[in-house]
């Protein structure tokens, strides 16, 4: 069987696309999984870093990447995951067999306690792992 390739894609690259690129990572250790931004920020969000610890995954040595350095490659899947709503989503200009969408709320908008922003990560966190699941058992 060949190994499938998947682009994960959103604005930062800090929060979303690098929580989805570890489930998926997790899910099935075959998959080629890389998540990028068009305006990546200068690191991974320390909130995303500790929902992810919470559950056993450590992110915390990964690093936001720019949509740029995959546009030479090809991949059967570019997943966006920004809130359609919120954010205009990034397009892949690379060669693409399957472009879906599944947008999440961003929880680097969230505001309040540190307990309400963990909250916020949390709950998004919890909705990726359950809509990256889905899919990746349909592969």
């Amino acid at each position: 069987m060949q190994t499938k390739k998947i682009l994960i894609l959103c604005t930062g690259n800090s929060c979303r696309s690098q929580i989805a690129e570890a489930f998926l990572k997790s899910f099935d250790k075959n998959l080629d999984v890389h998540s990028a931004g068009t305006i990546p920020t200068e690191k991974v969000n320390p909130y995303a870093v500790k929902i992810m610890q919470e559950i056993g995954i450590d992110i915390s040595k990964n690093t936001t990447k720019n949509v740029n350095e995959f546009l030479a490659n090809e991949f059967d899947y570019v997943i966006t995951v920004c809130d359609g709503a919120k954010e205009s989503c990034p397009m892949f200009t690379g060669k693409v067999k399957n472009r879906l969408h599944m947008g999440f709320e961003d929880p680097a908008d969230a505001t309040g306690t540190e307990s309400e922003i963990m909250n916020v990560f949390r709950k998004i966190r919890n909705q990726i792992k359950e809509e990256f699941l889905k899919f990746s058992n349909n592969l």
